[in-house]
């Protein structure tokens, strides 16, 4: 393994860990404060995500690419743009980033550190917002990593931070993130059960911005494409 592996895979479970604390975290502070005023904690989480998605992904995006979301490095993979061979270690990085990530928040806030999530998320609108969240987000990086490299770590900060009012789900959007959030039983939380029912509709939305993507940026996807000379550049 090379020492940019090494700190790429670093990046992720770091940034991830910072992802999820803050998405727990910013939710408890939220919560607490906000006197019972739903609307007003759930704005004051979608603006504490978004604003760490921005610092996160401008400051470790030259080490790792800042994916912090296996379904980021899956479509990533199937475009060529990160070897095959890196893609088990992002991976792990993320799902231990997530889960340390809530750790830590509920640290912090002096919480028990283990918890089970509680609150239902299985209806319909709930499912059909995790694709559109999901195709939306990688649509988003896709074209403006095309249009405008140096404005995807605002405009992915942004979509969250709307994606969290227009969709049913508030937009997990991760499976890292939707696993980990299992995990506490706070704002942001989410039962064990309903988790692969959200994986799913995710992959579902992550497959088909992966189609769309490589049809309007006439880049089509290729399942081998990580072996492309493109990806082997990449120590």
């Amino acid at each position: 393994m090379t020492m940019d592996a090494k700190r790429a895979y670093a990046a992720e479970l770091i940034g991830t860990a910072l992802l999820l604390a803050t998405i727990v975290g910013s939710g408890i502070m939220a919560e607490r404060l906000a006197g019972g005023n739903v609307a007003i904690a759930l704005l004051a989480n979608a603006i504490a995500t978004g604003g760490i998605l921005f610092v996160l992904i401008t400051g470790l995006g030259p080490v790792s690419g800042a994916h912090f979301n296996p379904a980021v490095t899956l479509i990533e993979l199937a475009f060529g743009r990160i070897p095959r061979a890196r893609v088990p270690g992002y991976l792990a990085g993320q799902v231990a980033g997530a889960l340390a990530g809530v750790l830590l928040a509920h640290a912090m806030f002096g919480l028990d550190a283990i918890q089970h999530g509680t609150h239902a998320r299985d209806s319909a609108g709930e499912l059909v917002s995790e694709v559109v969240a999901t195709f939306g987000l990688w649509l988003v990086i896709a074209t403006v990593s095309r249009a405008r490299p140096a404005a995807v770590p605002a405009a992915v900060a942004l979509y969250i931070a709307a994606a969290y009012w227009f969709t049913a789900s508030t937009s997990f959007a991760n499976p890292a993130v939707t696993f980990a959030r299992a995990f506490t039983d706070t704002f942001a939380n989410i039962r064990l059960e309903d988790v692969p029912k959200f994986v799913a509709m995710q992959a579902i939305g992550a497959a088909a911005a992966a189609l769309t993507a490589g049809w309007l940026l006439n880049s089509g996807v290729h399942p081998e494409a990580a072996t492309s000379s493109r990806a082997k550049e990449i120590p």
